[in-house]
């Protein structure tokens, strides 16, 4: 099939929320996610590892990040990679030091997760502060483009890598006053089926956003605080559909605009 003839390219799909992954089903995968402080970060970092994947985790809070390695480890799971990196304030040079100490340390990358957000300011367009505005875009969609063509090479070294990019509704659709992050969303969405395309249908690499739908974590809270956290899925709730992404089950998945079954 020719690139031109790329007919899923940003059609949308289902990620099973009960999927229910063999023992070890990334055993011997190599897996970077950022944002793996927190929320959804922290709950797919420790799933990985639990599957046999060993999880470069990419934060700027170094403090959790530690805890967390020691989670990881006293679980018996393999020895994690902590790499703090504070998104708003990195360019091309910092992530290319990350991609080179990872060719030394592992030759390759299986799956990258781009899950690390920020916010913003919930406003209309009209009077968006400018400074919020650039920085939001920065680690939103800037950063994003930056560790994806860094870690490029080491991706395609791998016989079954994946990228993940972890959305939002607001990226679908256009949302009064989400600002930045709603047009950083859309962004995320174009260049992800814009870098599928250039791979085309045959590459070992497959390329996908997936909006996991409301989930009770810090922004989410941020964005809604008087939201009642009971009513939201937990961030736990959805490792089976990372698992299900990055694992084998995933190779049938490149381009595409994903959610969950029944998220309605």
């Amino acid at each position: 099939m020719s690139k031109d003839e790329f007919t899923e390219l940003g059609q949308p799909a289902t990620v099973p929320l009960d999927y229910q992954p063999p023992p070890d089903s990334l055993a011997g995968r190599i897996v970077l996610i950022t944002g793996a402080a927190n929320g959804i970060g922290r709950a797919v970092s420790a799933g990985c590892a639990e599957a046999g994947a060993t999880v470069i985790l990419l934060d700027k809070n170094l403090k959790r990040l530690e805890t967390l390695y020691d989670e990881i480890t006293e679980a018996g799971a393999a020895e994690p990679v902590i790499h703090p990196m504070n998104l708003e304030g990195v360019g091309p040079a910092e992530f290319m030091e990350l991609s080179t100490a990872l060719h030394q340390q592992f030759g390759r990358l299986d799956a990258l997760v781009h899950n690390a957000a920020m916010l913003g300011k919930l406003a209309p367009l009209q009077h968006y502060d400018p400074e919020i505005w650039a920085r939001t875009l920065h680690v939103n969609i800037n950063a994003p483009l930056l560790l994806t063509q860094a870690c490029m090479p080491l991706l395609a070294r791998s016989d079954d890598a994946r990228i993940i990019f972890t959305s939002d509704r607001t990226g679908r659709r256009g949302h009064a006053f989400w600002g930045a992050y709603g047009v950083a969303n859309g962004a995320l969405e174009i260049m992800m089926e814009t870098l599928a395309a250039e791979l085309g249908a045959d590459s070992s690499i497959r390329v996908n956003s997936f909006d996991p739908g409301p989930v009770n974590t810090a922004m989410r809270k941020q964005a809604y605080p008087a939201e009642n956290p009971g009513t939201l899925r937990q961030a736990r709730d959805l490792v089976p559909c990372y698992l299900y992404m990055i694992g084998p089950t995933g190779a049938g998945l490149h381009g595409r605009r994903l959610a969950l079954e029944n998220s309605g």
